[in-house]
């Protein structure tokens, strides 16, 4: 097959720090060459993803949101991807407008990567009428509410990178954004009141995340804490292989929740709030614990120990691999182009780049 994939211009692929959707991007890109297709991705130009590339904006697009430049990278994304057999659209705007009348284009799936909301559910049910609808998590797919989901996929990771640790590092870790609906706070209380120290690797960026910071984690800090590092890769890695546990107190009903698989690969257990596709990712009481309140993950930390990470690394490999989540994305695609192979229509690609860098 001949897929094309767009990526949202706000991070390249795949991300150089912080990034979930363009983890998962990268990832996908990269399995489903392995598996013999064509790959073409629509991104920023300073992208490093090992497929052929294309784009508008040769550096990541900031602030992230802005309308006019999103609508500008996505109908390019469609112009020069239109000889692809099939296009998988990871931005939220993109399979939006690739239903306009009189735009031809290959037969669209697109990954909601973020909530079935209020305000989203109006769009994706204008999606729906034309584009294939991917959830991440059977968690979200619930919340959908008539609007049609295709298949549920789990993100998968690579499992060359996250490699296992032995732990042993007498800490624990967090590793997410900077925000209340990531549960720092929760974290951070559970880590004192635990008599662990805690590594923060978090994104703190925009102004909502330094008020939050400021406002509800610094006053819990003491002198001599870490204080929250946005860290690279390799930092973040070794990290995680050395930390007796991840802490994920999620607040809200998150999706997917990558780091929790990125955990496990690392043979690391993960103490979650049951919030979310958390349920669909850790086995409580085997590669970590479930836990409804702080108390009951003050006493989760204490019995880690218990956990096999043997069990852990078993676990990633067998469900969150990107080979596993390139294999999943592959018989949809064939599923797809079977139902519209007779709808079809192709222009010739653009073959060139709207703006050089």
């Amino acid at each position: 097959m001949r897929i094309g994939l767009i990526a949202p211009p706000w991070v390249p692929v795949p991300p150089p720090a912080y990034g979930g959707t363009e983890v998962v991007i990268d990832n996908l890109a990269r399995g489903l060459q392995e598996l013999g297709h064509e790959v073409r991705l629509f991104t920023v130009g300073e992208s490093q993803c090992p497929v052929p590339t294309d784009f508008l904006y040769p550096k990541a697009v900031a602030p992230i949101g802005m309308t006019v430049q999103e609508s500008a990278h996505v109908l390019a994304a469609y112009e020069a991807l239109a000889d692809m057999d099939l296009i998988h659209d990871h931005t939220l705007l993109g399979p939006l407008v690739s239903g306009m009348r009189g735009l031809r284009r290959p037969p669209v799936v697109t990954t909601n990567h973020g909530p079935f909301s209020d305000e989203t559910r109006p769009i994706y049910t204008q999606i729906a009428r034309h584009a294939s609808i991917v959830s991440i998590s059977h968690s979200q797919a619930r919340t959908a509410r008539g609007i049609p989901v295709c298949e549920v996929i789990h993100h998968g990771i690579d499992l060359s990178v996250h490699q296992p640790g032995l732990g042993g590092g007498e800490y624990l870790m967090f590793i997410g954004r900077m925000s209340a609906d990531k549960g720092v706070h929760h974290a951070v209380r559970v880590a004192k009141k635990a008599g662990w120290r805690l590594v923060l690797a978090t994104k703190m960026r925009e102004q909502s995340e330094i008020d939050y910071f400021e406002s509800e984690i610094r006053p819990l800090l003491d002198p001599g804490d870490d204080m929250p590092n946005e860290m690279a890769l390799d930092r973040r890695l070794a990290l995680l292989q050395g930390a007796t546990a991840l802490l994920n107190p999620i607040t809200w009903r998150e999706p997917f929740g990558l780091v929790m698989a990125e955990a496990l690969a690392s043979a690391t257990p993960v103490l979650a709030f049951p919030n979310g596709a958390a349920p669909e990712i850790i086995d409580s009481g085997r590669t970590g614990y479930l836990c409804r309140d702080e108390g009951e993950m003050i006493s989760a930390v204490d019995r880690v120990g218990e956990i096999d990470r043997d069990h852990c690394r078993d676990a990633a490999e067998r469900r969150f691999s990107l080979q596993r989540m390139a294999r999943d994305h592959e018989r949809l695609y064939r599923r797809v182009l079977e139902r519209e192979s007779g709808l079809m229509r192709r222009i010739p690609a653009a073959g060139r780049r709207l703006i050089n860098a």
